[in-house]
């Protein structure tokens, strides 16, 4: 593992203006050993080849991670768990040479109890986007997956995808994804016509049965990423919505004892763009507290902002701006305390893009952005993200070098900061 310097202060911020961003390893770093301020410790990843997707998952003392491999026209789906201070030996989940590979429609994971699901996309027709999305379940109960499980029972082709998973009770997952079953008559990504891109979510248990599916919002943005957490045992979605007007801002749905209360704008950006932005939220939560992050180029200024609710999302505080420079969005967020979020962004300086993290607090004030790696700004880089461990902030992006992408990750310790 390497030691990499990075941003730590406003004056690095003005240095890197004038001049490109530096990342100069200093030490080799045992496993234990005490970190300097403001340093991102890499690991040894377990992924190889042609790697790039990456999704985290926390589970108390448990980070796994999903990600995807290609060679030639097979993709395999691999899950890998950090413990002990290193990635595990990864495991096969599926693989298939009829997928849909997407750099902003990727698979997701989560765990509990040792029970697991992970999705993935595969092509339903010959269309560009016509295509299911089906999980992975792994039951501690019978010790064996169960594969291949269409999330949605409509049968049509058309796309089905963005998926987001939080777990529910001792073993099932709430999931909800974007459908496009009402959009069959159109043969665009933008879905104009007769029928919008809806919003829906069920209950998959970890033995595969899986309660009936429900409409969640019956006119949604087409191709930006769903999200979820949880509140007291009830899932909290968010998704960018969309209006008759072709405004396109952040929504949320509670679902309270099995049942979805009616969607709720976290801001109004007032966002009015024609096509989908491919630029998703991202919700964590910390007991009755809640945060949002999001990306929006309202009136032609891109930022990413980041709301707090401290009444379990009902509703939210005015938001705070989070990029320093020209920002390209693609969001995650974690809590570290009831009152405190850390963020993550990509945005631009000069010729380079960065991956940035930010602590931020409910009363507004903020931390130095801190550098975790220079990227790219290509979509083959994809959506870093990051979750939050034993105060300890892991982060999982995708390097790209010319056609090649591999996986990278790493930690910083929250008190660095």
């Amino acid at each position: 593992m390497k030691v990499f310097k990075i941003i730590g202060s406003l004056f690095c911020i003005i240095c890197l203006i004038s001049c490109k961003t530096e990342l100069k390893n200093t030490a080799e770093i045992s496993p234990g050993a005490v970190l300097p301020v403001s340093t991102v410790i890499n690991l040894k990843n377990p992924s190889e080849g042609n790697s790039s997707l990456p999704r985290l998952f926390a589970e108390n003392d448990k980070l796994y991670m999903s990600w995807v491999e290609q060679k030639d026209s097979l993709s395999t789906l691999y899950f890998s768990v950090f413990q002990n201070n290193q990635w595990a030996t990864p495991v096969n989940v599926n693989s298939g040479t009829n997928w849909f590979i997407n750099w902003a429609d990727f698979p997701a994971i989560a765990a509990n109890n040792g029970n697991i699901i992970i999705s993935y996309l595969q092509k339903s027709a010959n269309g560009k986007y016509t295509y299911d999305a089906k999980v992975n379940l792994y039951s501690t109960a019978t010790k064996t997956w169960k594969k291949n499980i269409v999330l949605h029972s409509d049968g049509t082709a058309s796309e089905h995808g963005f998926v987001s998973i939080v777990p529910q009770g001792e073993s099932s997952f709430y999931v909800a994804w974007l459908d496009g079953r009402n959009t069959t008559n159109n043969t665009n990504h933008e879905h104009h016509g007769s029928g919008a891109m809806t919003l829906h979510g069920r209950l998959v248990n970890a033995d595969g049965s899986m309660l009936a599916e429900v409409q969640l919002d019956d006119r949604v943005c087409d191709c930006c990423q769903t999200a979820m957490t949880s509140v007291n045992g009830n899932p909290i979605i968010v998704y960018r919505d969309r209006s008759i007007s072709e405004v396109r801002d952040i929504s949320t749905i509670n679902i309270v004892n099995k049942k979805s209360a009616p969607p709720k704008t976290v801001y109004n950006d007032a966002w009015e763009i024609a096509g989908c932005p491919v630029n998703g939220p991202a919700i964590a939560s910390f007991k009755n507290n809640v945060v949002v992050a999001w990306f929006t180029a309202a009136n032609e200024h891109p930022k990413v902002q980041l709301a707090f609710s401290k009444n379990q999302g009902k509703t939210f505080e005015k938001p705070i701006k989070i990029n320093t420079l020209e920002t390209l969005g693609r969001v995650d967020v974690v809590m570290a305390s009831p009152n405190t979020a850390i963020v993550s962004w990509m945005e631009n300086i000069a010729d380079k893009t960065l991956l940035q993290v930010m602590k931020v607090y409910a009363d507004g004030t903020k931390s130095f952005p801190v550098t975790v790696a220079e990227t790219s700004f290509k979509r083959a880089s994809g959506f870093p993200q990051i979750e939050l461990i034993d105060k300890k902030l892991y982060v999982a992006w995708t390097a790209v070098n010319g056609n090649a992408k591999t996986i990278e990750t790493a930690f910083i310790s929250v008190e660095n900061l």
